[in-house]
């Protein structure tokens, strides 16, 4: 656990008046030499995570939310499959959240998200979240008018308010029993370069580019004020955000395993203990059982 610690400690945002997103480097990897060693590590890590997810299903107390924000290309779903790949699936639940259907844009912006929330035992991921409503809405303005608020509504401190907002919501889910970690992955705009001109050179990467996703480069600088001031303004203590470098898959990867593994070791999970009435009657189960003649 020690170790899973100084690998992400450096990344955890909990406090976000002073944060500055140059001050995090992309590329950096934090002393892991190569990918080998890295995934050498995440193996184990995986198998640890797998043990500890058992008994957080088994204790039926916490909850586990992972939010996952991040530009296009970033990694966000191969870190989500290769972290998770050891976790069972009934304890674990993926929601991806794509752009508002015509019956979102009719509820609060907190609807979709709220109602996808983990039960007490389980993990449940947000690949992207509500936190899209202070970045790509605040980036695209059309799409805060698509949301048919009242027009008083809509003014200058619009930002700040669903800051407020989304850290309210966040105390809530905390005050019952939801663990919060968010993580940020943080690619340079060189490396996603690269990944999209992959995604055009190999066949079986064609499906996930978009003409969309280029065009959103040219909001790069845009998007990185928009994610500073957001981790600025919703990183605490209890809902911590993890900058995590992204220019490295394999540290990508590594970095977020720990961290989830560091969060659900501050838990003390164990397996329930067993009362002395479940007891004698697991004796006599088994006194019926080996009783029975095949």
């Amino acid at each position: 656990m020690k170790e899973a610690k100084q690998i992400v400690e450096e990344y955890c945002v909990t406090k976000g008046e002073k944060f500055r997103l140059k001050d995090y480097d992309p590329a950096d990897t934090n002393g892991v030499k190569s990918k080998k060693h890295a995934e050498s590590i995440l193996q184990r890590r995986v198998g640890l995570l797998s043990d500890m997810q058992e008994k957080l299903y088994a204790q039926d107390r916490w909850a586990l939310l992972l939010i996952f924000q991040a530009m296009d290309a970033a990694g966000k779903d191969g870190a989500i499959k290769h972290v998770m790949s050891g976790v069972n699936p009934q304890g674990c639940d993926v929601f991806s959240f794509k752009s508002p259907s015509s019956e979102e844009l009719d509820h609060d912006y907190l609807w979709r998200t709220h109602k996808c929330t983990p039960s007490r035992g389980k993990i449940g991921i947000f690949n992207r979240s509500y936190y899209e409503e202070v970045l790509v809405v605040r980036v695209h303005p059309p799409f805060l008018r698509a949301q048919k608020l009242p027009n008083d509504l809509i003014t200058k401190h619009i930002w700040d308010q669903r800051y407020e907002d989304i850290n309210a919501f966040e105390r809530y889910l905390t005050r019952n029993g939801v663990v919060i970690r968010k993580f940020f992955l943080n690619v340079s705009k060189e490396e996603q370069k690269k990944r999209f001109l992959e995604r055009l050179e190999d066949p079986k990467k064609n499906w996930k580019f978009s003409m969309a996703d280029v065009q959103e480069r040219a909001f790069w600088k845009d998007y990185q004020e928009a994610y500073e001031e957001m981790i600025q303004h919703t990183a605490t203590k209890h809902a911590p955000w993890y900058v995590i470098p992204a220019d490295n898959k394999w540290f990508t990867r590594l970095a977020i395993a720990s961290a989830i593994i560091e969060t659900l070791d501050e838990l003390d999970l164990s397996f329930p203990d067993v009362d002395e009435e479940k007891k004698k009657e697991l004796q006599a189960v088994r006194a019926s059982l080996l009783s029975q003649k095949d």
